[in-house]
């Protein structure tokens, strides 16, 4: 019995060990920030001239492409390596995983940054400029039946406090409002609220220290044959001014991430995405 008992604790404190040394697995960052914007044509977004210019601070993926029309289901394949049958833009309540599931497992944190979101686990379709549909984690159950995890999701002022004192979660989205993610607007206005937003911030990779920025559309816009779309990677040990041209979705990205916290995966197109290359210094 005694045998049993001290066989027990020795299993536990080595799983507690492993959870809290998820983060640790690879050390080309620690923290990571997804900025997604809307419906452009890749090449469309990258003749803008900001986004062109965040080009040359990161990596920039030439053959990435979404995976479907219209946006919803491809923020749902952010961050469930699926779209999960998604191939609308209604209102959807899945009981399936997702990342923040891997991460709590693990002890690690999730985060959504998004521009307008009225608070208090608001569960309706829209408000004002902010669209539910562009905030995949309020489409699944486990966080909208969930009062503290539905707190992870806020309004994204809260953005710049986090990040300037270091206080951001290992995994975050910011999500801008319908007018700042060009929606409404266009790829014009979009680069430049990104530039305006973030640009003092992404022009200077060199001092991001652990956190990585992927910067990317949901899908392209109509006249796009594949839907290619503009995605960038900066961070202090990206490979600035190169290009990837992997063949890749945006489950990819998710594998990436999953990959480097050591967090597993959700079995899906996660764990079939093919690993990015040649990106790290």
């Amino acid at each position: 019995m005694k045998n049993h008992l001290m066989s027990f604790l020795v299993l536990s404190v080595l799983n507690s060990i492993s959870a809290s040394a998820a983060a640790t697995v690879n050390d080309h960052f620690k923290k990571v920030v997804w900025i997604v914007f809307e419906n452009t044509n890749y090449a469309q977004a990258l003749a803008q001239p900001d986004f062109k210019k965040l080009a040359k601070s990161g990596v920039l993926f030439t053959n990435l492409t979404a995976e479907v029309h219209p946006s919803q289901g491809n923020y749902i394949a952010m961050i469930a390596g699926s779209k999960l049958g998604v191939s609308n833009d209604n209102v959807v309540d899945l009981k399936d995983t997702h990342v923040g599931d891997l991460l709590e497992k693990a002890n690690l944190r999730w985060k959504v940054y998004a521009e307008n979101f009225p608070g208090k686990c608001f569960i309706g379709k829209s408000s004002g400029q902010y669209e539910r549909k562009h905030v995949p984690f309020m489409s699944f159950l486990d966080v909208t039946q969930n009062s503290s995890r539905c707190m992870n999701v806020e309004d994204a002022i809260a953005f710049s406090d986090d990040f300037k004192k270091g206080a951001l979660p290992e995994f975050s989205m910011y999500i801008p409002n319908m007018k700042n993610d060009g929606h409404d607007t266009g790829v014009d206005y979009a680069g430049k609220w990104l530039n305006n937003t973030f640009g003092t911030i992404l022009s200077a990779p060199e001092k991001l220290g652990d956190v990585l920025f992927i910067v990317t559309f949901d899908e392209s816009g109509p006249s796009s044959p594949n839907n290619q779309i503009y995605t960038v990677l900066v961070g202090s040990k990206i490979k600035a001014g190169t290009q990837n041209a992997q063949t890749i979705h945006h489950p990819a990205l998710l594998k990436m991430i999953e990959d480097e916290f050591g967090i597993g995966n959700l079995g899906r197109e996660d764990l079939k995405a093919p690993v990015i290359k040649g990106i790290w210094n």
